[in-house]
């Protein structure tokens, strides 16, 4: 039997991003405030729009989870307090964490507020449990788990499991990355990453973005992580414009909502029958963002250099096609429909970024 519906959890760089995603078919939003989230540079809410996004959220009958995923200094914890305590006294519904003195502080002093453990925390399998407390109601794996290893993590853990089906990848180890700390004095754990891995670097000769991955995309093999027992479907994407979390969100909303109504065997038909409707829904994820196509990540397999964008770390757009130049015009045999609005970028052969 499968668990009870799995959650569509989106991203929210604002209070729009909010509203676009909910709007767009998510359950829960997870975002960040002025402090302490890893996302510095999003545009995030500050504490009266957080207030507003938590009562927003309920009055949809949503849920609102904050982002509270750095490290922090032993000072810093009276401020954590601090910026608790009007959000937990409107009713905010959980707290995602990797400091593990933030973790004993929310317990300690913050009854009642569910603790989701950040990916950051690098939660393998069940075993640091036993150290942590019962206000611990979901962990977030790390992203490099197996299918085997998130159900055998599910089944012997007995907490909710959130789970990463679409969006970029770091590519260091569940985002413990010192690199941006190092080379610009930025560090990705106190939510400043300068993305030094979207970089272009030269390796026995030759250039690339060789620590650029591809972006995730689970669309073909959701259900088997709903099969592994997994309780929410995370969305990444709190840097990005709300069209991109609304339209994701909306995708995957379809696809989960008909995968319960048919159950797996007949959905599984379904999609065999409608191949070209698959994969207009991943066109359109593409013309979203994309990264050199998308991975199905670590969770079906180990892609090793498949995994990776060596030309270009920024949105690569669709290929719609392929042109002939002239010396005076361009002509173009488009194999999907271009709409008013589309921006054309024509790329040869020689290009660095093809």
């Amino acid at each position: 039997m499968l668990n009870k519906k799995v959650e569509i959890l989106a991203p929210a760089g604002s209070v729009t991003g909010l509203q676009a995603s909910f709007k767009a078919g998510a359950d829960a939003v997870y975002m960040g405030g002025t402090r302490f989230g890893a996302r510095a540079y999003a545009d995030n809410a500050d504490d009266t729009g957080l207030l507003y996004a938590i009562d927003y959220a309920h009055l949809h009958g949503k849920k609102l989870y904050l982002t509270v995923n750095t490290m922090i200094k032993e000072k810093e914890l009276e401020s954590v307090y601090d910026y608790l305590l009007p959000l937990y006294r409107e009713g905010l519904d959980a707290v995602i964490v990797q400091d593990l003195g933030v973790v004993k502080l929310v317990h300690d002093f913050f009854p009642g507020l569910d603790i989701h453990l950040s990916t950051q925390m690098s939660m393998t399998d069940e075993s640091p449990l036993k150290w942590l407390p019962d206000s611990v109601t979901r962990i977030v794996p790390a992203r490099e788990l197996t299918l085997n290893q998130i159900e055998k993590l599910k089944k012997n853990s007995g907490l909710e499991l959130e789970v990463f089906i679409h969006g970029a990848l770091c590519y260091s180890y569940s985002g413990h990355c010192l690199f941006s700390s190092m080379c610009g004095d930025r560090s990705g754990n106190r939510g400043r990453c300068a993305q030094p891995c979207r970089k272009l670097y030269e390796y026995q000769g030759k250039k690339a973005y060789i620590l650029s991955p591809k972006d995730i995309c689970t669309l073909d093999n959701f259900h088997e992580l709903i099969k592994a027992g997994v309780d929410s479907f995370k969305i990444e994407g709190r840097m990005k414009v709300p069209e991109y979390a609304a339209g994701v969100t909306e995708i995957y909303r379809r696809e989960v909502d008909r995968f319960y109504t048919l159950g797996e065997e007949k959905y599984l038909e379904y999609k065999a029958a409608h191949a070209g409707e698959t994969a207009e829904e991943k066109i359109m994820l593409m013309d979203l963002f994309n990264r050199g196509g998308f991975s199905s990540g670590y969770a079906f397999g180990n892609p090793g250099p498949d995994m990776m964008s060596g030309k270009r770390p920024n949105h690569h757009g669709v290929f719609i096609g392929k042109a002939v130049i002239n010396k005076e015009f361009a002509e173009l045999a488009n194999e999907i429909p271009l709409n008013k609005g589309d921006v054309l970028e024509i790329r040869s052969d020689l290009s660095k970024e093809w």
